[in-house]
């Protein structure tokens, strides 16, 4: 067979940009590499010599997308290490405005950036042509969840009212009230994406995923809990960097995490669902049933059912924290004085999975060093593997199906490439 190569510029539909390599030899794969060339941007190293305070609203630049999730990584690394506690009012309104961003991010990518795969479409403004519907569904919901970020956060995007130890201010009852009306329409919303996504075809497969989340006590995890795994990880946040450890790849800008000895992994929607679907609240869980959704879920395919069903929890979440809601008074709890010298740990539930923080911090309060593991960084071995096993099953198929069905696949994990560089252009060689 002649040696062919394939290549596309751009992977549309995912955040970021990046390439795919693959080689074939004799109907063979022998080489898969997600190529993250989008250049890296050193947040871990000009963190260094900022003060502690800085740190969430500089990490929060790292995504336009989930913002929160850096925020609150961060806030709770540097109270660990000062040993700040928050009152519940304040641990409230923190999963508040996490519901916010997980609507937003899972509403964006199951209606713009995922829906076109299954219905046949090359992006969301060609689907709006033919399902005006869906597509205006996506956007309330996506609007719902921003403006929950605006009056929890100071604004949509790289919220300003986030401070280790709680909030710059803290709303009003009157403030929160008033997003009610649009919650509880975007909870029906919610409830018809799932409807919407588990009607759709998706491939019958499956694959041996190790799943790995935040299982809390009391709650589907957002902000805490213990970091376990579908093969009997259990482990206290602090031990994460026992467990796990980040590796180059040569050929990516980004580092890929891995269990220690070798082996991929899964963090997100899956892996959240899969360990702790028992945690789903009421409406969530009958729309998971409704959908008929296993436990776990192994097919990737149908991600988009369980972050379907991630939505209506958010929704859900939203409307009872805000019917229950105290403004914490004050909005936050300060730091020591004087500020020692001090280490800490955090992970809270990003929408596309994990997002490890930790902090070194230099007596009075300079950062001394800074470690941040992304979600896609965690998942780009297991992408490579999801790569690799469809490439094995389509061998026969041309150039353009080839290329189409890799980057469906890559869609599957709504991977944020600007994330891991702290997507798609497709080289097939064949010989």
């Amino acid at each position: 067979m002649p040696e062919r190569t394939i290549a596309v510029d751009y992977l549309a539909r995912v955040e970021g940009e990046g390439a795919l390599k693959v080689r074939i030899r004799d109907d063979r794969v022998e080489e898969v590499q997600l190529r993250i060339f989008e250049p890296p941007r050193f947040f871990e190293a000009f963190l260094r010599g900022r003060s502690y305070a800085e740190a969430p609203d500089i990490t929060a630049r790292i995504c336009g997308i989930c913002p929160v999730a850096y925020q609150m990584s961060s806030c709770h690394a540097i109270e660990n290490a000062y040993g700040i506690g928050v009152d519940a009012p304040t641990r409230a309104l923190r999963r508040l405005l996490y519901c916010g961003e997980w609507i937003e991010s899972h509403a964006l990518h199951i209606y713009l950036l995922h829906a076109p795969d299954f219905l046949g479409y090359p992006d969301a403004v060609r689907l709006a042509k033919d399902h005006p519907e869906a597509v205006r569904r996506g956007l309330a919901l996506k609007r719902a969840g921003n403006r929950l970020m605006s009056v929890v956060g100071g604004r949509e995007v790289h919220p300003i009212n986030v401070r280790v130890g709680g909030f710059y201010r803290a709303p009003t009852p009157d403030e929160l009230l008033a997003l009610r009306p649009e919650l509880q329409e975007a909870l029906g919303l919610a409830e018809e994406t799932v409807a919407f996504a588990a009607g759709l075809t998706f491939p019958d497969l499956e694959e041996d995923y190790e799943f790995v989340a935040l299982r809390s006590d009391r709650e589907y995890p957002m902000n805490e809990g213990e970091v376990v795994s579908s093969r009997g990880l259990r482990i206290p946040v602090a031990s994460f960097e026992q467990e796990f450890e980040e590796v180059q790849a040569p050929y990516s800008n980004a580092l890929h995490a891995v269990r220690k000895g070798g082996g991929s992994y899964l963090v997100g929607p899956l892996a959240r669902y899969a360990l702790n679907a028992d945690r789903l609240t009421p409406r969530a869980r009958a729309a998971a049933e409704a959908a008929g959704l296993e436990r776990p879920v192994r097919n990737p395919y149908r991600s988009i059912v369980v972050r379907a069903v991630e939505v209506v929890l958010a929704c859900e979440e939203a409307l009872r924290l805000v019917d229950g809601y105290r403004p914490p008074d004050p909005p936050s709890t300060p730091p020591p004085d004087p500020l020692p010298a001090a280490s800490g740990c955090a992970i809270t539930e990003a929408p596309r999975g994990m997002l490890y923080h930790r902090y070194r911090l230099d007596a009075g309060g300079a950062i001394g060093e800074a470690r941040i593991v992304a979600p896609t960084s965690q998942n780009q071995g297991r992408i490579e593997d999801d790569l690799r096993h469809l490439v094995e099953r389509s061998l026969r198929l041309d150039e353009a199906a080839l290329t189409s069905a890799c980057e469906r696949a890559i869609r599957n994990h709504d991977p944020c490439i600007s994330c891991a560089t702290h997507f798609l252009r497709l080289d097939l060689e064949r010989s």
